[in-house]
């Protein structure tokens, strides 16, 4: 078989694998949080479908694809169909450049456990997180609602202004392992884990993720008690879904982005390194829900100042003093 076309295949499986593998985590996620949830406030959770429940993911994307879909009169209906594709296929495609696993070698071939090794990686996953942006707020926008258009308009300022904390926080990470590849990052980390050198990068960027996933106390865009679910308050049936899996693949991904620029990636002892880099990732999204069922929601001015006043000027010195250390080593 021709080498190009062997490429070719191994890149298809490797996308089917990571598909099928992030889809079936989201759902079960959802799952996860409710019974989380539910453990927090001493009650049950869901538990009738199936043995102990785990068959609720599957009656959810049942209900989601036989729920009547609408489009509301005078929403800009390819915009309104757009949007929530716009949320949910970037966070796939940013997952397909964080390694979680040293290279194998099979069939005489080097395999590397990723589906594309960018060495410009941490660029590709700042743009995509960009281009994820314009989900909410044409959701927002192209709905024809005054409560869906302020929940774009909060989820984009929102957005906007925790992406450049998130993107300072990572000039550091770049610094220190000399490299935009993820897995040149993951491989400066083989000894000592750049949490260590970097806690307070690792504090903005972790507050950063989570207002980038409008989770609490960062979910303005959402706001129930305000908009009525915010900027897809017109969305039914799986489009409602598409942006409702979208945020849970969001916490995957950058729960393993988190572990590859702090944690030392799929670096561990004795367990299988997909093992670890599967551990970490499941930490931060059970952090993510902890988080959920703790803390009260920001108040909007609370939420600007954070991160313009706060996280943006320490992310900023934080990247003169690495600077500095270098400096002087």
């Amino acid at each position: 078989m021709p080498s190009d076309t062997l490429d070719m295949l191994l890149l298809l499986a490797k996308l089917t694998v990571l598909y099928g593998v992030v889809m079936t985590a989201a759902a079960y996620l959802v799952l996860a949080e409710r019974r989380v949830l539910a453990w927090i406030q001493d009650r049950k959770g869901p538990n009738r479908v199936g043995p102990l429940g785990l068959l609720q993911p599957l009656a959810d994307v049942i209900k989601m694809l036989t729920k009547e879909d609408v489009c509301p009169r005078g929403a800009d209906r390819w915009l309104f169909y757009l949007a929530p594709a716009m949320a949910a296929i970037p966070a796939i495609l940013t997952f397909s450049v964080i390694p979680f696993g040293p290279p194998l070698i099979l069939f005489g071939r080097n395999i590397t456990l990723q589906v594309v090794d960018l060495n410009i990686g941490l660029l590709f996953f700042l743009a995509l997180s960009s281009i994820a942006v314009y989900g909410v707020a044409l959701g927002g926008w192209a709905s024809n609602s005054k409560y869906s258009l302020l929940g774009g308009i909060r989820g984009l300022a929102q957005l906007i202004s925790y992406e450049l904390s998130m993107a300072l926080s990572l000039v550091p990470v770049v610094m220190l392992a000399r490299s935009f590849r993820l897995g040149d990052i993951v491989a400066a980390q083989a000894s000592v884990p750049f949490i260590v050198y970097q806690p307070l990068a690792f504090l903005i960027f972790l507050i950063s993720i989570a207002a980038e996933c409008k989770r609490v106390p960062f979910d303005l865009p959402e706001a129930e008690s305000e908009l009525i679910a915010g900027f897809h308050a017109e969305y039914s049936g799986m489009r409602f879904g598409l942006f409702f899996v979208g945020e849970y693949i969001n916490m995957l991904v950058l729960g393993g982005l988190a572990a590859t620029f702090f944690l030392g990636g799929w670096h561990g002892p004795w367990l299988p390194p997909p093992v670890w880099f599967a551990l970490k990732v499941l930490g931060f999204a059970f952090l993510f829900i902890w988080m959920r069922g703790t803390l009260p929601r920001l108040r909007y001015d609370q939420l600007m100042h954070l991160g313009w006043k706060v996280l943006t000027p320490l992310a900023l010195l934080n990247i003169l003093a690495t600077g500095w250390f270098i400096m002087m080593l």
